[in-house]
C-alpha cells in the first residue's frame, strides 16, 4: 500500500505562513544537502496532492521554471510538471490545469483510493487548510517538516483543531548548513 507523505516548510514556532498566508520567512538559499534530501524524497513518490486554493501558484510557477532548461531548477521542475497531481475541491467541476485531476469525494475515501492504488507513494504540499484536514483525519503517514530558522509570531498553523493528542515518532533530523532542520516523523 502505499504511504501518503507531507511536505511542509515551517517556522521554528510553528507555522506554515503569515497571518495573510505569506512565505517571505522562508529560507531559500538551501545547500546541496537539503537539495538532495528533497531529490530523494521527490524521487520516492509519483503522485502530487494539494489543495485547491495553492495549485494555480504551484502549477504556474513550475510550469514557467520548466521553460528555461538552463536554469537550476529545470530537472526538479519537470517532476512537478510531469508528476500527475490530484487537486482536493468542493468547488470546481473540471481541472483548469495539465495533467491534474480533482478529488471531489469524501478525504478518508478519496485518500484510501489513492494509497490503494499500485505506484510510488504520494506526497502532499499544501495549503494549510487542506493540510489539516489531512492530519485530523490521521491521513498522513510520514511527516517531513523544514525547520526555517525563523520565528514569525503569528500566522498559518496545520495542527489546529486536533480532538486529542496525536504522538509521532521522530526518525530522522538532519540540520542543514542553510539554518534549515529538516525533521522526519512517522505516525
Amino acid at each position: 500500500m502505499r504511504k501518503l507523505k507531507l511536505q511542509m516548510q515551517t517556522t521554528l514556532d510553528g507555522f506554515v505562513g503569515g497571518p495573510q498566508g505569506e512565505l517571505d520567512w522562508m529560507t531559500m538559499d538551501w545547500d546541496d544537502a537539503l537539495k538532495r534530501r528533497v531529490d530523494e524524497l521527490t524521487d520516492s513518490v509519483d503522485t502530487i496532492l494539494m489543495g485547491r486554493k495553492m495549485t494555480d501558484g504551484f502549477v504556474n510557477y513550475w510550469t514557467n521554471a520548466v521553460e528555461n532548461p538552463e536554469s537550476p531548477e529545470y530537472e526538479f521542475a519537470k517532476k512537478m510538471v510531469d508528476y500527475p497531481k490530484i487537486v482536493f475541491t468542493r468547488t470546481l467541476d473540471e481541472s483548469r490545469w495539465p495533467n491534474t485531476v480533482l478529488a471531489k469525494g469524501a478525504l478518508a475515501d478519496e485518500i484510501a483510493r489513492i494509497k490503494s492504488e499500485p505506484g510510488r507513494d504520494a506526497i502532499v504540499y499544501g495549503g494549510a487548510n487542506f493540510v489539516s484536514n489531512l492530519i485530523r483525519e490521521n491521513l498522513i503517514d510520514e511527516y517531513y517538516l523544514f525547520v526555517n530558522p525563523t520565528a514569525i509570531g503569528r500566522g498559518l498553523t496545520i495542527f489546529d483543531g486536533l480532538s486529542e493528542k496525536m504522538g509521532l515518532k521522530l526518525i530522522d533530523s538532519q540540520s542543514c548548513d542553510c539554518g534549515v532542520v529538516l525533521n522526519t516523523y512517522r505516525k
